[in-house]
């Protein structure tokens, strides 16, 4: 028996080493991953309220795959907007963070796409009886945050759904971010708002009775972890989508979109470079 259990540590020692000997020199050496994240997009990435750690599917996620690639994750709170800044300097090693895996940023970055992603308009309870289908907020206020690409998409919905139709432009305001417009429309500032399909679910139940989803989802999109277009940054990247791989055939990762809500949001298997 002692000799099994031998066996089997030296065999998963064995496992172990081989999948961080295809991590790059520099990652094995210190032992940790740096990933950037923002902690403002739950259920993705958050702070708990209880202990201010960090949480959230993409939290978990990334632990999982340091673990399996035998080193640590160093989180490091990023804006959004110098996430792919922070990779091509070397600043970090990946970012998780929920972003989408569009062409223009591909032209910097490589994506693991991890995750189904959508815009989704919204409005808050105070406007029920006004507000009950996307096509109520033409000629209304709606905001998203400028660091996405939220903006756009619903100016583009609305000059197919509104001004091709006889009716208002909607008003598009960029936000600081979704908090911001979530607070922005809370406080009737504005009359809508725009979010990733994933987290509604998260807010309608951290706030009962406060936010209404307005239709389905008007865009689709592939959330994805970005690594620099290096030959280091390759193959890490090649070495996170083993570890993904593992982690989907393993259970662990069904395991976190479950806990987490996610059930409509799951990509199996992972791709790169998927997103349109």
């Amino acid at each position: 028996m002692l000799r099994l259990t031998i066996a089997a540590a030296l065999l998963a020692g064995t496992a172990l080493a081989a999948q961080a000997q295809a991590l790059p020199e520099r990652v094995k050496t210190a032992g940790k991953i740096v990933i950037a994240t923002q902690p403002n997009y739950p259920p993705i990435a958050f702070k708990d309220v209880a202990t201010n750690q960090l949480s959230g599917f993409d939290i978990e996620l990334g632990e999982a795959i340091a673990k399996e690639l035998g080193v640590k994750v160093e989180w490091q709170e990023t804006a959004f907007a110098q996430m792919l800044p922070s990779l091509q300097t070397g600043r970090v090693d990946a970012v998780m963070a929920g972003m989408s895996d569009l062409p223009a940023r591909r032209e910097t970055a490589d994506f693991i796409d991890y995750m189904d992603s959508g815009a989704q308009f919204y409005t808050v309870t105070a406007f029920k009886d006004t507000i009950k289908t996307p096509e109520d907020l033409c000629g209304k206020s709606v905001g998203a945050s400028r660091a996405t690409n939220w903006p756009r998409q619903i100016g583009e919905w609305s000059e197919a759904n509104c001004v091709a139709k006889g009716k208002p432009a909607i008003n598009v305001v960029g936000t600081e971010g979704s908090v911001d417009a979530r607070t922005q429309l809370k406080t009737q500032r504005l009359q809508g708002g725009v979010q990733g399909s994933e987290t509604m679910s998260h807010f309608q139940k951290l706030e009962p009775n406060t936010y209404i989803p307005l239709g389905k989802p008007f865009t689709h999109s592939l959330a994805g972890i970005p690594f620099a277009k290096t030959a280091e940054g390759t193959q890490l990247r090649d070495a996170v989508k083993g570890a993904l791989d593992r982690l989907q055939a393993n259970g662990t990762y069904d395991k976190l979109i479950e806990k987490y809500g996610l059930a409509n949001n799951a990509v199996k298997p992972v791709t790169i470079n998927q997103g349109k």
